[in-house]
């Protein structure tokens, strides 16, 4: 057995993260539920939430939130267009009078044609009367023309203004709201669904109340005729009433189950063509085992489909010969009172209209009740996302943060992220200086990252304080203490805008630059080698997605990143791993512009890195532990006590030496 190297013993005093002992895996094992109902292994996503709601809810349930539903609409058309609001009400409301006049008026085209037998002196009688007919219905014609229009006006507003207020409500919440998974479902819920349902439900809802005023004017062209048709009326619509409303639950409990279906199954589709999968999918043959699970879930979705296509059909078989009963009844009571004569016969060919008028009707309404009573979960949910939104928007004081900086001070600070029980910061204080660079290391997990957010005022502190110049952050504008950081991260946004646009998106602008400013930051951190050799340089598109765009290698869009953070010229830089990506010599570039080429000689730096090579040079370096500084100094300073410091830098540095011979043979 060979000694144990200096690295080793040094590596023995670096702590490492606890993990529980891993037992060994089975020899087989099923890769995903093999039998049963393979949609109920899956989870209910945050976009399905309220998918078939309509299909469980009872119809008292549907019709008691109607006229609710209706107020909510209506309040979202009228703050959208007033105008085209006003014009689709009134014209409904003459269209359904349209249609119960244009009733009337074919009785007494039929009671003209039929009362004596239709001779030609009662057809051309009869002509007034077919032309007043011909009236109502070009009438309704033009009315329903100028709904549609009126409709076309109030959609893409209504629209329009939810997603305006939706988007500037979600992107200035605290950053602590868009990282709580709960909300980031709600917010991903409404802007998939709830947005793309208030477009649909303007048009639902107004086809829901030409049925309703549809079905009331029957109603009342009955009552004119003889008040017992009324009765029948009922007796006729109800059974296809109640045929529509298992029909459309049927439809709503078929699609909620072939969907989640067609989830799972897309999920292999997706491994099978997307680009980033291809090379290891090869590399590891996986194809075959890939398309094996593919083939079983395809086939247990054709065979959903089949058993879904017979149910359909034969719940619209007993809906037909139920709604086909309850007709017959009425025909036949139809029937016998034109017998006893209690009823004209010009009257009952007229009751035979609107009776057929009331079902098509009665059907409209109940297959649009239906999907209203759905969609508009979909709008109250899109709603009460803007609700809780507003109470989490970032902190508006009215005092602004200072431009310049000298010290930036943190007391006895705690902080732990929600719903979590420990904590990321437990009691840490320091202070940072203008004109100098502090570092930041240690495991991950060890609250680097959580204090440099505190320090740029994108968290709040649960206990203890963060002061620009004795100023707790607090009390600060967010907004405008966000200005004055800059932040270049490991895992940048990947901007689809020009090359010029990435860099000065970091003061809030994409079409405007200073040009000595941008070139002064593009040099010193490299990105002006990489702009230099795009098509159209500083123009250059940086996405594939555009005509003659250019996509970056993950260590230009790095330069690019930290040349967005110097551009930005703010108080204070934080660089967590910005250079992870990048080549050696393109990563001491950009620290020796941080460090010794700095753009802003006032600058408060935090620098945040597992290379300890990179942070020799700064003026203090602090040393995380379980949200703990445990360490605080110069690298000279922490290597001369021979701590945690100490040895993590001597077991980084022992791998670039080279190893001696009786290492190898150890080994």
């Amino acid at each position: 057995m060979s000694e144990p190297t200096d690295a080793a013993q040094a590596g023995s005093d670096v702590p490492a993260p606890r993990a529980a002992p891993l037992p060994l895996p089975p020899a087989e094992a099923p890769a995903d539920p093999q039998d049963g109902d393979v949609a109920e292994d899956l989870e209910e996503t945050y976009w399905s939430v309220h998918d078939g709601a309509s299909a469980n809810a009872t119809v008292y349930q549907v019709l008691a939130r109607l006229p609710k539903i209706t107020r909510l609409i209506g309040r979202l058309a009228w703050h959208a267009d007033r105008t085209a609001t006003t014009v689709v009400i009134t014209c409904q409301l003459t269209s359904a009078a349209m249609s119960a006049f244009s009733l009337l008026a074919s009785v007494a085209v039929l009671q003209h044609l039929f009362a004596q037998g239709p001779t030609p002196d009662r057809v051309r009688s009869a002509i007034p009367q077919i032309l007043v007919v011909v009236g109502f219905l070009a009438a309704r014609a033009l009315l329903d023309t100028a709904v549609a229009v009126a409709q076309a006006r109030i959609t893409p507003k209504i629209r329009t203004a939810l997603e305006c207020e939706f988007l500037h409500l979600t992107a200035h919440v605290r950053l602590e709201a868009v990282e709580d998974s709960t909300w980031h479902d709600e917010v991903y819920r409404a802007n998939d669904r709830g947005l793309f349902y208030a477009r649909q439900i303007v048009g639902q809802v107004i086809a829901l109340a030409s049925a309703a005023l549809a079905l009331t004017g029957t109603a009342g062209v009955l009552s004119i005729l003889h008040p017992a048709l009324l009765p029948l009326l009922l007796l006729s619509v109800f059974p296809v009433g109640m045929a529509a409303v298992r029909s459309a639950r049927a439809r709503f409990h078929s699609f909620k189950r072939w969907n989640a279906l067609q989830r799972r199954v897309r999920v292999f589709s997706w491994l099978l063509i997307d680009v980033d999968a291809a090379p290891e999918l090869r590399v590891d043959t996986a194809q075959g085992a890939l398309l094996d699970e593919h083939h079983r879930l395809t086939t247990k979705i054709a065979e959903e489909d089949t058993r879904l296509g017979v149910h359909a059909a034969l719940i619209n078989l007993a809906g037909r010969a139920v709604g086909g009963f309850g007709t017959g009844i009425t025909y036949t009571v139809l029937g016998a009172m034109l017998i006893a004569g209690w009823l004209p016969l010009q009257a009952g060919a007229g009751a035979v209209l609107a009776i057929q008028a009331g079902q098509s009707a009665l059907t409209r309404l109940v297959d649009v009740a239906h999907l209203v009573y759905e969609h508009a979960l979909w709008v109250d949910d899109l709603l009460a996302v803007q609700d809780h939104s507003r109470k989490l928007l970032q902190r508006q004081t009215g005092q602004p943060a200072p431009h310049h900086v000298k010290t930036i001070t943190a007391r006895d600070v705690h902080f732990t992220y929600p719903g979590k029980t420990e904590p990321a910061l437990n009691g840490i204080s320091l202070t940072l200086h203008a004109g100098q660079t502090a570092a930041f290391v240690g495991l991950n997990g060890s609250g680097k990252s959580t204090l440099a957010k505190l320090l740029a005022g994108l968290y709040e502190t649960g206990q203890g304080s963060v002061c620009w110049d004795g100023v707790d952050v607090r009390e600060m504008d967010a907004a405008s203490l966000h200005r004055q950081v800059a932040c270049v991260l490991q895992e940048p946004v990947r901007f689809p805008f020009s090359a010029l646009s990435n860099i000065t998106i970091a003061t809030g602008t994409l079409d405007r630059a200073d040009p000595q400013r941008a070139m002064d930051a593009a040099r010193a951190s490299g990105a002006d080698q990489v702009i230099a050799a795009l098509p159209r340089q500083w123009q250059t598109l940086l996405s594939k997605r555009f005509k003659g765009g250019h996509q970056p290698s993950g260590g230009q869009w790095a330069k690019l990143a930290v040349g967005r953070g110097l551009y930005k010229k703010a108080p204070l830089l934080i660089l967590d791993e910005p250079t992870a990506s990048m080549d050696p010599p393109s990563e001491h570039a950009v620290y020796e512009a941080v460090l010794r080429g700095r753009l802003r000689d006032d600058q408060i730096t935090i620098m945040i890195s597992h290379r300890l090579a990179s942070v020799v040079d700064c003026d203090q370096i602090h040393v995380f532990d379980q949200g703990r500084i445990t360490e605080s100094g110069t690298h000279d300073d922490l290597m001369a006590q021979g701590g945690t410091y100490a040895a993590m830098f001597t077991l980084q540095a022992a791998g670039y030496q080279p190893r001696t011979a009786s290492e190898e043979v150890g080994t």
